[in-house]
């Protein structure tokens, strides 16, 4: 008499070709066109440049590092990397010169449409200015900015996801983020008038200054904390929703205003040597 099959036999077999086609079909995901091995490009330049020059700069994905120096020089070194060939081929950089002003432009190939993550590579920047120097622009969508001891008439970045940070920048300072962490530093301070504005989508914004430093401070945040250091006065909050403020002269405010404002994360007002 023959046997029928069994129930439990029938459902593993099933279960045992539904694997085999799911890891066949993410096998050929994976594969297709891809290569794990980074390539990378150096691209090193020297420009002469006025010490007050307006500087413009523009990446899609990576880093932009720009560090201070005395030369009357723009020092750029940009490493580009792809995950071919063709595709760090057709990544750019193009530098331009005007009396008064350098521009820094990225040129990316199209993104792949059904790639499963974005492949068409990245570009770090170091870039060394005159201290002087104006960063009229700093774009970036996703990746990291770092501004060093900037002394020129202003700084602008907009960055969408990554990091910001300020070290040490004695200039108006005027930075926008999407996601992301921002931190804004200094080591000492300066009686100067200056304005450091910083605006945070969704993330968390640090602040560490020295114990007497005097400016006025100005912190906002929709949906969040903020916590001062420099003294224990009460945040004023909303009571139609659960934002927070302060509005504070800290060692008599002097002539400097810092303004953060966080949608939705925290604030940090640290004392960087209390």
């Amino acid at each position: 008499m023959s046997q029928r099959p069994r129930r439990g036999s029938f459902r593993q077999r099933r279960e045992a070709e539904l694997r085999a086609i799911v890891l066949a079909l993410l096998v050929t995901l994976n594969g297709c066109g891809t290569n794990d091995i980074v390539l990378e490009d150096v691209f090193e330049r020297v420009y002469t440049i006025e010490p007050n020059a307006n500087i413009s700069i523009q990446d899609r994905d990576g880093a932009v590092l720009v560090y201070s120096s005395d030369a009357n020089e723009m020092r750029v070194r940009a490493v580009k990397k792809a995950y071919s060939r063709e595709r760090l081929s057709q990544m750019a950089i193009d530098v331009s010169q005007k009396p008064g002003a350098v521009s820094v432009i990225t040129k990316f190939p199209p993104q792949p449409k059904w790639a499963p993550s974005d492949r068409s590579g990245t570009v770090e920047y170091t870039i060394v200015v005159p201290a002087s120097a104006s960063i009229t622009a700093l774009d970036l969508n996703a990746g990291e900015v770092l501004l060093d001891s900037m002394r020129g008439r202003e700084a602008h970045v907009r960055l969408g996801d990554g990091r910001i940070f300020a070290r040490n920048c004695f200039t108006d300072l005027d930075l926008t983020m999407n996601r992301g962490t921002l931190t804004l530093s200094y080591d000492w301070w300066e009686e100067e008038k200056l304005s450091a504005k910083a605006v945070v989508t969704q993330g968390n914004a640090w602040v560490f200054l020295p114990t007497d430093t005097a400016f006025h401070l100005l912190a906002e945040v929709a949906y969040g904390k903020i916590a001062n250091d420099f003294n224990n006065l009460p945040v004023s909050a909303n009571s139609s929703a659960p934002r927070m403020k302060i509005d504070q002269l800290i060692n008599g405010g002097g002539s400097a205003t810092i303004q953060i404002r966080v949608e939705k994360g925290n604030i940090k007002i640290a004392e960087a040597n209390p």
